[in-house]
């Protein structure tokens, strides 16, 4: 009978170059994939910036008025990014994210009507600098277009969900 002789792949220097190419060629896809998806974020967070300051006007999407929800789709359509135009559509939007773990390009829900259950809000994560600030911008009825920390008591007893679009 012959004998019969098994030769690991990974213990020759042949499988070790190719199993580190493989890794080196898998990070590098992951890396791109993430700067483009950041590079993308950041049009979207620059946009929605440029509103700062215009009025609220339920269902605008212009300068000479904004609604929050009509603030992400005007904001997403900088990058080609077909988005939900309303709040109640927006919520079903992207995948879940827990309310600890938002980044840059997340979207808040808020319930801001008396019974505090039905989500009427929506904004945008624009800067995570801590477990205690959380910068978003969003169309308020009464300021308009701004930037607020979620962790102020007035937003923070009022979120609801966060969704990642992308």
């Amino acid at each position: 009978m012959g004998s019969f002789r098994t030769v690991s792949f990974f213990n020759n220097s042949f499988g070790c170059t190719v199993l580190l190419l493989l890794l080196t060629l898998a990070s590098c896809g992951v890396s791109r994939k993430a700067k483009v998806r950041q590079k993308k974020i950041n049009t979207v967070i620059s946009t929605a910036r440029t509103y700062t300051g215009v009025p609220y006007k339920y269902g605008g999407t212009t300068k000479k008025g904004m609604d929050c929800s009509g603030l992400l789709f005007t904001s997403y359509k900088t990058i080609d990014m077909s988005v939900p135009r309303s709040t109640v559509e927006q919520k079903k939007f992207g995948k879940k994210v827990k309310k600890k773990k938002v980044k840059e390009g997340d979207w808040l829900f808020f319930a801001m009507s008396k019974k505090r259950r039905k989500i009427t809000h929506v904004g945008l994560v624009t800067q995570v600098n801590s477990k205690v600030e959380v910068k978003f911008i969003h169309a308020s009825s009464s300021r308009g277009v701004i930037e607020d920390n979620l962790y102020k008591a007035y937003y923070k007893k009022r979120l609801r969900k966060a969704r990642r679009p992308f």
